[in-house]
């Protein structure tokens, strides 16, 4: 472990004593690691290296832990939060392109979302300690993560074109071992894309109408993931029918809204 890592993770520890830091530092050996992620999908263990932003409870950086550290619902349960962004597109019908998640993944599999929902990283371009600069972090990730989960090249959904409309800050579990706990950014943008779905990340696109969505959400067969779930029982219908000219007043909102 690099020496920056090492002192990272120290300060993570002296925050979050209690906390699992088996990818985050050198306590846990090999066969541990090994057995904590025994049987699931090879790249999505190795996504779970990835390094999130850990925040407080008023969305500043504190440090930084592997993305499974983030994950555990033990370390979840202590008190440990990161930051995340919800991108909802929308084609020039205004129709929202919504995604399944693959078998595959290790949080929330199967379930419906919206079009891209992930993390920025503890990487230059993507941290920031302003709202400012943490907005542009998101936007940032959004557009990489479109293309790594979609196959949209940056060129369909560029920079500029993003809307930040609000923050939420809502925990919830997967299942007894996984969960999230986040202060989820949300990006609008209006744009038509050409998709080239990874099918490790996504097993279905759908793109619907204020109506087909409604109709989804009543339906028990389908499941939706949490985040999406509350952004749909809050204000998603509500933006949804201000998306052409009259978004303005719900964007940059600077209070986090707790759910």
């Amino acid at each position: 472990m690099a020496p920056a890592q090492s002192a990272n993770a120290q300060h993570i520890l002296r925050l979050f004593p209690e906390i699992n830091t088996s990818l985050a530092t050198q306590t846990r050996s090999a066969t541990q690691d090994h057995d904590d992620m025994k049987g699931y999908d090879e790249e999505q263990i190795r996504l779970m290296d990835e390094v999130c932003i850990v925040l407080d409870d008023q969305d500043q950086p504190i440090g930084s832990a592997s993305k499974k550290v983030c994950h555990l619902m033990e370390n979840i349960n202590r008190g440990l939060l990161h930051r995340a962004f919800s991108c909802f597109l929308f084609d020039s019908q205004n129709r929202l392109l919504l995604q399944q998640r693959a078998s595959e993944k290790i949080t929330f599999p199967d379930m419906w979302t919206n079009t891209c929902c992930s993390h920025p990283l503890g990487i230059p371009g993507e941290t920031g300690a302003t709202l400012s600069a943490a907005i542009s972090g998101v936007k940032r990730a959004a557009i990489r993560k479109l293309d790594h989960e979609l196959g949209i090249k940056a060129t369909q959904v560029p920079y500029e074109k993003f809307d930040f409309l609000t923050r939420i800050h809502y925990k919830a579990p997967s299942d007894g071992k996984w969960g999230e706990h986040e202060i989820d950014y949300i990006l609008f943008i209006k744009t038509d894309v050409d998709l080239d779905v990874n099918p490790n990340e996504v097993s279905d696109t759908r793109y619907v109408s204020q109506s087909e969505l409604r109709r989804m959400l009543k339906d028990e067969s389908l499941k939706f993931t949490p985040w999406f779930k509350l952004i749909c029982q809050s204000m998603i219908f509500e933006w949804w029918d201000h998306l052409d000219g009259g978004l303005g007043k719900y964007m940059e909102e600077r209070e986090i809204r707790r759910m």
